[in-house]
């Protein structure tokens, strides 16, 4: 699910442009980490990731991206993210005008039309405000576009000057604004659609003769209106769409807006948030209709939540499948399949691999992990299942564990269909239980039980009668003792007054 619409509308043919280049060259010192800004992550997805989404649902013909900072690192995230992309190193050079020049110079030579320019840390961007963008840079017949906010606050942005009639003059920034400039709210985003043959001359000229030694990429539009070349913006009023991230304060923000869009965007498709404020959804998730998500709930990676199943109050899935109708109650789980009418929790950890069939049951304070479970079987209470395999209607009882490990390998259980266990049955594996089984109440199961057996192995109970009073004298446990002896005939119990 997107928190957003990130494509086109398909009644409105796709305007292709030539590129797209993602600038991802920055080191992002104030984020005051040692992951690249850009790696950080807000609904499940790296900034990054978010950008090269947005800039691939243009179909570009080239989609390029500018690195530099942490070189080998950012470029191998973007090409597990989106292998066509064409990594392109930044030089020595500052500047995002020489970020883009180096991109220009990977491209083909004679590249001709729109190239747009866009930011790997803009991780709320759509592709559908970046189609409305090309869409007027093309039909208009402009030299450059900038997409453009208006913003109640524009302290620190750079400001669009416009003439009378409308069109962009130029960018100032906010340093070099006049006190009337600095009374302008429409600000650069810093996102341009150009056309390649006027960004190509221009980035020629531009030179890195200013203060901070650069080369900008804003005196393009300045050098396209010099030339006679429209210069015009696409004015977006959704100011998140255009905010980056800097610091881990900016990327909170964003990621909570981002998770308002994402809760949004279920709740329209039908599934039921009973609180906003402390559910989170990563924009990988998909649902069914009619889910039902409870306080506290977090869904991760690729969880899938079927049709009419409840989730939470407070529970953490990544990577969880949940079936039609299931009911999972203040659980953690981690790369898990609970099946269609299945339960689990409260209290419950699904570690890695546990699949658990349709009617099945993983109750309270139960651990399992690469455990299958057949349907309709139910590991109710106070457990571990590990490296198992269970059948069909089996009822796990109380205090079951599979002693999987022996000090150098894991082994597996198997237990079979129809199978009823006393509480407190340890399972030494490898061991197999046939079906229909039945084990006593703090078995030790450390060989195979033949299907329809009994498997005991407790020594008869023995009552040493008097041993509290003899070992205990004086205590409040002797005088109750005492006490209940005096009022009590002797019981026909087995005795050893030894």
């Amino acid at each position: 699910m997107s928190p957003q619409d990130n494509s086109p509308d398909n009644a409105v043919p796709v305007i292709q442009p030539a590129a797209v280049i993602v600038l991802a060259a920055g080191a992002g010192t104030r984020m005051k980490s040692q992951k690249p800004k850009i790696l950080h992550e807000i609904g499940g997805i790296s900034m990054v990731g978010h950008a090269l989404a947005a800039a691939r649902g243009l179909e570009p013909k080239v989609l390029a991206a500018v690195v530099r900072h942490e070189r080998d690192r950012v470029a191998a995230h973007i090409q597990e993210l989106d292998p066509d992309a064409l990594i392109v190193d930044q030089d020595e050079i500052p500047g995002t005008g020489r970020a883009v020049e180096a991109a220009l110079e990977a491209l083909p030579a004679d590249l001709e039309g729109t190239v747009v320019v866009t930011y790997g840390d803009v991780p709320l961007l759509t592709t559908a405000l970046l189609q409305e963008l090309v869409r007027t840079h093309t039909e208009d017949g402009n030299a450059v576009t900038v997409l453009t906010a208006v913003l109640d606050d524009a302290a620190g942005y750079g400001r669009i000057v416009r003439t009378s009639d409308g069109t962009v003059q130029g960018i100032v920034e906010h340093k070099d604004a006049s006190d009337a400039q600095r009374e302008i709210r429409e600000i650069n985003s810093g996102i341009y659609a150009f056309d390649a043959k006027v960004l190509r001359d221009a980035l020629k000229e531009i030179t890195t003769d200013n203060a901070q030694g650069e080369k900008y990429l804003t005196d393009v539009l300045g050098l396209a209106n010099d030339g006679g070349g429209r210069v015009a913006a696409v004015v977006t009023t959704d100011r998140w769409q255009v905010e980056g991230a800097n610091d881990r304060v900016q990327l909170a923000q964003l990621g909570a807006e981002h998770n308002k869009r994402v809760l949004e965007a279920a709740m329209r498709s039908g599934v039921s948030i009973v609180d906003p404020a402390t559910t989170w959804i990563d924009s990988t998730v998909t649902f069914g209709t009619d889910v039902t998500l409870l306080p506290g709930t977090q869904l991760h990676g690729s969880t899938h939540v079927a049709s009419d199943a409840v989730v939470g109050p407070d529970c953490t899935l990544t990577n969880v499948t949940v079936g039609e109708g299931a009911k999972v109650i203040r659980t953690h789980g981690l790369d898990s399949q609970i099946g269609p009418k299945a339960t689990v929790g409260p209290f419950t950890y699904l570690r890695p691999g546990t699949q658990l069939g349709e009617k099945g049951k993983i109750g309270a304070f139960y651990e399992t992990k690469n455990v299958i479970i057949g349907k309709g079987s139910k590991l109710s209470h106070l457990g571990y299942a590990g490296d198992a395999e269970i059948g069909e209607n089996s009822n796990i009882g109380c205090g079951n564990i599979t002693a999987n490990y022996d000090g150098v390998a894991k082994h597996r259980t198997i237990i079979g269909s129809e199978v009823r266990t006393g509480s407190n049955t340890v399972f030494v594996a490898p061991v197999q239980v046939g079906d229909g089984a039945y084990s006593g109440a703090g078995a030790v199961i450390r060989k195979d039980v033949p299907a329809g057996a009994l498997a005991l192995n407790v020594a008869a109970q023995r009552n040493i009668e008097g041993w509290v009073q003899q070992n205990r004298a004086g205590t409040s446990a002797a005088k109750a003792a005492d006490a209940a002896a005096s009022s009590q005939t002797p019981t026909n119990a087995e005795s050893d007054h030894s």
